[in-house]
């Protein structure tokens, strides 16, 4: 192969918690409308997409430490973001697909769209279409609602379905515990619980926290802490109640602002700094509410190409 024709295309993607996530009633078509602000921070799947010899289709090889429970087949966001790139550019499906993951699987942090984002990103390369943000937008709003943002990543908001993402303007770096579940929630199951929540309730259209997003242009980490909030945070703690235990000892050790990541059931707490990080990881590992604790930083930058071979 020449070079200018790569063979294959390694693409490192974060993923996501949400500071807010305010959900509008149910509509008609049975989806909510949101306002979301979306954070990208330092929690990264790579996604190796590699050409195949003609007429083998796409196949996918899944690896790392939250690889259970991830789907092999048409049902991956990725495969998805492969069917859908190949028909509207006219690609050969020939590809493998394989994806080394460290963000948690169904925990409410976007691995499998952040997966798609990078699959999008990766054949953009593999093919030097050239294709502008608009487009690559444009595939993956088809998707999923969290695929346009983990494509930009840093910060944004997100309105919608969530896909229609506009960048925030945010300062400073901020440092999270990442409390994980080793069982994860429902998407819809979490949606139709704030349903049966709501029930006979009036429930206003969401719109965006202006005292977040002034907290994030001022850096200020503990008005951030603060303003944190999540419509469907009662909703997963409803299914989930040893949710309600994570959170408190988090609260206990002083965490600036704790909150469940979009249907959860990561729990995602904001800290000031490294050390309180390490203090507050060691304090939720010890007391035996959760399985697994991780640290991470954001915002940091959306799906990019790591390597080309």
């Amino acid at each position: 192969m020449s070079h200018s024709v790569p063979n294959a295309v390694v693409v490192r993607v974060p993923g996501k918690v949400n500071l807010q996530l305010s959900v509008g009633p149910k509509e008609s078509d049975g989806f909510h409308g949101v306002v979301t602000v979306f954070q990208a921070i330092s929690l990264f799947d790579d996604v190796t997409i590699s050409r195949t010899e003609i007429g083998s289709g796409i196949s996918v090889k899944i690896s790392g430490d939250q690889s259970h429970g991830v789907p092999a087949d048409e049902t991956n966001l990725a495969v998805k973001a492969a069917l859908i790139m190949c028909d509207t550019y006219d690609l050969p499906a020939d590809l493998l697909i394989d994806i080394k993951k460290t963000i948690p699987v169904a925990g409410g942090m976007a691995g499998g769209s952040a997966d798609a984002a990078a699959t999008i990103l990766a054949l953009d390369h593999l093919y030097t279409l050239g294709l502008s943000r608009d487009e690559m937008h444009a595939v993956a709003s088809k998707i999923g609602s969290d695929v346009p943002f983990l494509l930009g990543g840093g910060t944004a908001v997100g309105r919608g379905r969530g896909d229609e993402v506009t960048s925030a303007l945010s300062r400073g770096t901020y440092h999270w515990v990442l409390a994980l579940s080793s069982v994860g929630l429902s998407t819809p199951a979490v949606y139709n619980e704030i349903d049966r929540l709501r029930e006979g309730l009036v429930v206003a259209p969401p719109h965006a926290n202006e005292y977040l997003l002034q907290a994030l242009l001022s850096s200020d980490s503990v008005a951030v802490g603060r303003a944190l909030s999540n419509d469907l945070q009662a909703a997963a703690c409803s299914l989930r109640p040893a949710l309600r235990l994570i959170l408190d000892v988090g609260e206990e050790y002083g965490a600036l602002g704790s909150i469940i990541s979009g249907s959860g059931p990561t729990v995602a707490f904001l800290v000031s700094d490294e050390e309180h990080a390490l203090d507050l990881a060691v304090a939720l590992t010890s007391s035996g509410v959760i399985g697994t604790v991780t640290r991470a930083s954001g915002p940091v930058p959306g799906a990019r190409v790591v390597e080309v071979r």
